[in-house]
């Protein structure tokens, strides 16, 4: 059973990494935009809303679909006082500990709180506000991230679930 928890484990690890270097290159994306925004509006006096909007929405998705990846290196914002002197048995039970006390409860939460709100997003075939924004389906889609998010977290949450469960049986 272990070999399979490990096995799944690294799958999942690998859809972490898949998406998370994928999100990483917007960051490019971002750059490149941002010089144009700024070519645009000192040398042209010229600008586009929907630019700015989508460089916007570019930055959310890095934070949201790269929390995943973030999780899966070990990056994440942990109090380490405790945790680095303990024996690989202990953090075992903490990470899995805290995947069933934090993470799960709050994945659960935020796909909970966000599914209205990106189903609504769909049904009214939501635009920008701006006049020049981004047109049908930007807003929608982009509003997806947000379903997304929670959901590639839980499954990077379920791969530590099982890289702990296998340690502890190691035991």
């Amino acid at each position: 059973m272990s070999v399979l928890f490990e096995d799944v484990s690294r799958r999942l690890d690998s859809f972490s990494e898949v998406v998370g270097k994928t999100a990483a290159w917007l960051t490019l994306g971002m750059v490149v935009i941002t010089v144009v925004i700024v070519v645009l509006r000192y040398l042209f006096d010229s600008g586009f809303i929907w630019l700015q909007e989508t460089l916007m929405w570019m930055h959310a998705c890095v934070f949201m679909l790269g929390a995943a990846y973030t999780l899966q290196q070990d990056e994440h914002v942990r109090v380490d006082v405790f945790y680095s002197g303990m024996s690989e048995q202990r953090r075992a039970l903490v990470n899995a500990l805290g995947v069933l006390i934090f993470v799960f409860p709050l994945c659960g939460y935020l796909f909970y709180e966000a599914l209205d709100y990106v189903a609504r997003a769909w049904e009214i075939r939501e635009v920008s506000r701006e006049t020049g924004g981004l047109p049908y389906p930007a807003m929608p889609l982009l509003k997806s991230i947000l379903l997304l998010m929670p959901l590639t977290l839980g499954l990077q949450g379920l791969s530590i679930l099982l890289r702990a469960i296998s340690a502890l049986r190691r035991s």
